[in-house]
């Protein structure tokens, strides 16, 4: 329940402290005075979104605190909890427009945004005006309403289509892959075919190209080293020194000893001269190789490093691309299974949704039942028992929340085609029937304070009268506010305010007065006199307020 409202310099009003009761709240006064004002600032501190430019004149920022009664299990509770709020029995919201156009809120003290006001909000405060904010004229929203209305789960039919778009996603995309692998299809088995040939491994390149290499480098040094082996063998140097040391050693015994140190020195140059030999013939044997082999090396080179360039990736990746160029064509040759099979999968998501949507169907259409009995109830007591309202439901384009169209139509007499809400209805025919539809989707939400903007513009007599009841009635149970310009709904008020507009030192200003029995008599009597008001209005509006 709303139980207070504050504002300081916002539009026309300077300073203004309310003090809300239960029940029914009635708010009067002159067209212009300021009525919609308060309903702006309401609006500001519940983070709706309104006016660019609502601080007064000359001041530096607005302000307006709004206090509720927060009893509990009240879902605003929730919100709060979400918010990381502690929630308390009252609920106090703060908000500030400075002149700069900077908005800052607070929630008990803790600066919060507007989504979170604009979250509780939808918790606290239902507006409901004949040019309705909320949506009731719209058939965009019929169908949610309606859901509210009949309490159901679309949970349910949410989750089916999930699946199924998800399905049809699958299978979308699975039919553009096999459709491209089937556009290269004669490129996959060409290209896999050469690779597989090929075979190429990794690393291999390298290897290749350092045998190549020595290869070709072997060739320029080899005959060079073959001569170094013969100038090394018996025929060269081998030879020579072994003829020498046997011509020594036949004369050595005759030259006094003088010959025993040049034959020790060229025995040590035949040992050292195996071992050149040796190395040498090492040489020439891993220098060795058939020529054969070095142009079936190099064809295998060339053709590696020829398929690297031809698919753009490097030598050693070539691989790792032929195993994705299989999997491509194991993909295409199994597309028709996998197809078969995302084929089966969204028909069967397609049941799914179908089942749950049939079954929601069905929980609308006996909600449907229900609340047109339901308004046919509230409409009678507001003079309007002739009229006619029905919940149509017609198929829609399926959807998360079903293939259902939902549409609010209305007769206002018998016979008389039936048609949308807001084409049918005059203007004080829509106020009544906006009255009950807000009513019956209202239901018994507790903890919420509703307001009514004029809802009983157009009216006058004893329908005026038959709303005024109806909204007290309303009121049993709630808070109800409500903008009025018609007598008889203003006489029916539990509570009584007066919207006044005042000119001092060339500065308009708003004020708000509580009524007490007196002045309320003098203000019905204003509204049904229009002018000054007579003794004759007074009567009437004691009459009125006697009920």
């Amino acid at each position: 329940m709303l139980r207070g409202l504050e504002i300081r310099d916002m539009l026309i009003i300077d300073r203004l402290s309310l003090a809300f009761q239960p029940g029914l709240n009635v708010l009067t006064g002159e067209t212009g005075a300021g009525k919609s004002i308060l309903l702006d600032s309401l609006g500001f501190v519940l983070g709706w979104r309104g006016r660019a430019e609502l601080v007064r004149q000359g001041a530096e920022q607005g302000e307006v605190v709004a206090a509720f009664d927060l009893p509990p299990g009240h879902a605003a509770r929730d919100v709060l909890a979400e918010a990381g709020i502690a929630a308390e029995d009252e609920l106090i919201l703060r908000r500030i427009n400075h002149a700069d156009g900077r908005k800052t809120a607070w929630v008990n003290d803790r600066r919060v945004s507007g989504e979170v006001l604009r979250a509780l909000s939808d918790t606290l405060v239902e507006l409901h005006g004949q040019h309705d904010d909320r949506g009731l004229l719209n058939p965009r929203g019929h169908r949610q309403m309606l859901d509210a209305f009949a309490g159901v789960d679309v949970a349910g039919v949410r989750a089916a289509w999930t699946r199924l778009a998800t399905a049809r996603k699958a299978l979308t995309e699975a039919e553009a892959a096999l459709a491209a692998m089937q556009a290269e299809e004669d490129y996959l088995r060409h290209a896999v075919k050469e690779l597989d040939k090929l075979d190429p491994q990794p690393g291999e390149e390298a290897v290749l190209d350092a045998r190549r290499r020595a290869m070709q480098g072997a060739e320029r040094i080899r005959a060079d080293i073959v001569n170094a082996h013969g100038a090394l063998s018996e025929q060269g140097a081998e030879g020579l020194i072994g003829n020498a040391l046997r011509w020594l050693e036949g004369v050595a015994d005759r030259a006094e000893g003088r010959l025993e140190a040049p034959i020790a020195a060229l025995g040590r140059v035949l040992v050292e001269l195996n071992e050149a030999q040796a190395g040498v013939e090492s040489c020439l044997a891993a220098l060795d190789f058939n020529p054969l082999e070095l142009e079936a090396l190099e064809e295998r080179l060339f053709a590696i490093r020829a398929l690297a360039r031809k698919h753009g990736v490097l030598a050693d990746d070539l691989g790792g691309f032929a195993e994705g160029l299989r999997a491509r064509l194991a993909a295409l040759d199994g597309g028709a299974r996998v197809m078969t099979g995302l084929t089966r999968a969204k028909a069967e998501a397609e049941a799914d949704f179908l089942r749950e949507s049939v079954q929601l169907t069905g929980a609308r259409k006996a909600a449907a039942l229900a609340l047109d009995a339901a308004m046919a109830a509230e409409l009678a007591p507001l003079k309007m028992e002739r009229a006619q309202f029905s919940t149509q439901i017609s198929p829609g384009d399926p959807g998360p929340e079903g293939s259902d169209a939902v549409a609010f139509t209305v007769a206002t007499n018998p016979g008389a085609p039936a048609g949308p809400l807001n084409r049918i209805a005059s203007g004080g025919e829509l106020s009544r029937f906006l009255l009950a539809l807000k009513v019956c989707l209202t239901g018994d939400t507790p903890g919420l304070t509703l307001i009514f903007d004029e809802i009983d513009r157009g009216v006058g007599g004893a329908t005026a009268d038959a709303v005024g009841r109806r909204l007290k009635s309303l009121a049993t149970g709630a808070q109800v506010l409500v903008v009025t310009h018609s007598p008889q709904v203003a006489a029916l008020g539990a509570h009584h305010w007066r919207v006044e507009k005042a000119v001092r030192d060339e500065m308009t200003t708003s004020t708000v007065t509580p009524l007490d029995d007196a002045a309320r008599v003098e203000e019905i009597g204003r509204m049904l006199a229009g002018g000054s008001v007579s003794d004759a209005a007074r009567a009437a509006a004691r009459a009125l307020l006697a009920g």
